[in-house]
């Protein structure tokens, strides 16, 4: 999965604007470095991937807990505070909200309902939707949780994930069957990944719910793991149907990316 830019080292990170508070910074960078890791590091962990001392970084640490954003384990290394858990809920809130205006251009440019979602943890939440003109109740609706294995866009979000870890999601989660289409096995799921790294597209074939076809894509570089889809009846999301729908989606995609990158720069 795509990881923050705190995998590049400190040294080598452009400076902050004139009048930037250099700790602040460091303390944010430490916070991706952490998130990037898996949620926890020891110190000379985060010396080693940020450059920068011990002593600097322990003092980061220090006030992070002092706030709740960071916690010190049993084991003396440091994991993510549960007080990110609000600012990380309100964010996504805020991802679906800013993604609206370019799901209800993909509503009106392919006349099915569009939708965006977002991994969290072994689950996929979906944060926004804008439903088609046409009358028609699916499965998909804001705040829905559902396991990756069903749908569209967690084949869109996992197709980069390397193997062994999408083996391990899929171990923890089970690969329970939604429709007789739905794929039931580890090799079988796989082996649809390939087919979207190859085709740059995720296809749900009645997998979540008989008669509705899903085409997703993930947003590139999304701040977080994200990705849109539309959904609609089989009879109308036809191959034909695909081949004009995709480009639409590819292109929504890279609007809402660029979108994203350029969100509370002035």
């Amino acid at each position: 999965m795509p990881t923050s830019s705190a995998s590049t080292t400190d040294a080598s990170k452009p400076s902050a604007a004139s009048g930037g508070v250099q700790s602040l910074e460091r303390a944010f960078d430490l916070l991706e470095r952490m998130a990037d890791a898996g949620g926890e590091v020891g110190l000379s962990e985060l010396s080693a991937s940020s450059g920068l001392p011990l002593p600097t970084i322990h003092r980061l640490m220090r006030t992070l807990v002092a706030c709740g954003y960071v916690r010190q384990q049993a084991n003396r290394r440091y994991a993510l505070g549960p007080r990110l858990i609000r600012l990380g809920e309100s964010a996504s809130r805020l991802l679906g909200t800013w993604a609206r205006p370019y799901l209800a251009r993909l509503v009106e440019e392919t006349g099915e309902t569009a939708n965006m979602a977002l991994l969290d943890g072994d689950e996929i939440v979906y944060v926004a939707q804008v439903p088609s003109k046409h009358s028609m109740r699916m499965f998909t609706e804001v705040g829905r949780r559902v396991l990756p294995h069903s749908t569209g866009v967690g084949k869109a979000l996992l197709a980069h994930t390397p193997p062994e870890e999408v083996r391990a999601l899929l171990a923890r989660t089970g690969m329970p069957a939604a429709t007789e289409k739905t794929i039931t096995t580890p090799e079988g799921f796989l082996d649809a990944l390939e087919q979207v790294r190859h085709a740059g597209y995720a296809v749900d074939d009645n997998e979540q719910e008989i008669g509705v076809r899903c085409l997703a894509v993930s947003v590139p570089n999304s701040p977080t793991a994200a990705a849109i889809s539309i959904s609609g009846p089989a009879g109308r999301v036809t191959e034909s149907a695909t081949e004009r729908i995709v480009p639409i989606l590819q292109g929504v995609a890279e609007e809402l990316s660029a979108a994203l990158a350029n969100t509370g720069q002035g």
